[in-house]
C-alpha cells in the first residue's frame, strides 16, 4: 500500500524537479562525512522519477572515490562494476521490468560490494527508526546480507525525497537499519545499539 502511494507520488514529478533534486541531493550527500572519507563508494544510477544519482555519481568520482554500480543478475541478485563516467553507461532492459543504466564494462562479481566503504541504496520511504522499505524485488536484501556474511559494516546511507521520509514502514526480522537518509532539504541520522 505504502509503496503504491509513494510510486504515485513520484510519477507526478516533472523532469525539472527530478533534476531540481538531483542537483540538491548531491550537495547534501557531498557533505556526509562517511562519503568524504569514503574510497570505494557502492551506488546505483537512478531511473524514471527515483530521486537523481548521476551527479553525486560524478561528484564522486571527481574527488577520487571509486563508485561501484549494480547489474541486475536473472535471480535478482547483483554484480559490480566500474563507472568511470556515463560513458561506461550501457541500459539493459531486464524482461517486463524497466529498463536499467548497469556498468559497460567488466564485472566484477557479487562479493565486490563487500570493498565498499559506503553503500548508497536506492528505496521508496524510511522510517524513524532507519528501516528502509524497497521496491520489493530484494535485490538489496541480498546485498545487505551479503555484507553481513563477510562481516564489513559500510555506512548505508538511502537517497530519497524530503516526503519519503515516514514514521514507520513494515520491517522483517532480517531488515537492516541505514545510518542516515540524504533528501534535497537535508541528512537526518539514525542511532542504533549495536
Amino acid at each position: 500500500m505504502l509503496r503504491r502511494e509513494i510510486l504515485s507520488v513520484r510519477n507526478t514529478l516533472t523532469a525539472d524537479d527530478v533534476r531540481e533534486s538531483a542537483a540538491a541531493l548531491a550537495g547534501r550527500a557531498l557533505e556526509l562525512p562517511e562519503l568524504a572519507r569514503a574510497r570505494t563508494v557502492a551506488a546505483y544510477v537512478s531511473v524514471g522519477s527515483e530521486p537523481g544519482t548521476l551527479a553525486l555519481l560524478d561528484a564522486l568520482r571527481a574527488r577520487g572515490a571509486r563508485v561501484l554500480l549494480p547489474a541486475l543478475l536473472p535471480d535478482n541478485d547483483l554484480d559490480w562494476g566500474a563507472y568511470t563516467g556515463e560513458g561506461s553507461l550501457a541500459r539493459v532492459q531486464h524482461g517486463g521490468k524497466m529498463a536499467l543504466f548497469e556498468p559497460s564494462g567488466q564485472l566484477l562479481g557479487p562479493d565486490a560490494v563487500t570493498a565498499a566503504d559506503a553503500v548508497l541504496l536506492p528505496g521508496l520511504a524510511v522510517d524513524a527508526r532507519g528501516m528502509r522499505l524497497g521496491r520489493g524485488g530484494g535485490s538489496y536484501d541480498r546485498v545487505l546480507a551479503r555484507l553481513e556474511r563477510a562481516g564489513v559494516h559500510p555506512a548505508l546511507v538511502v537517497l530519497l525525497y524530503d516526503s519519503e521520509v515516514v514514521e514507520r514502514v513494515p520491517a522483517q526480522a532480517h531488515d537492516r537499519p541505514v545510518q542516515a537518509v540524504v533528501t534535497p532539504s537535508g541528512v537526518r541520522r539514525f542511532r542504533h545499539g549495536s
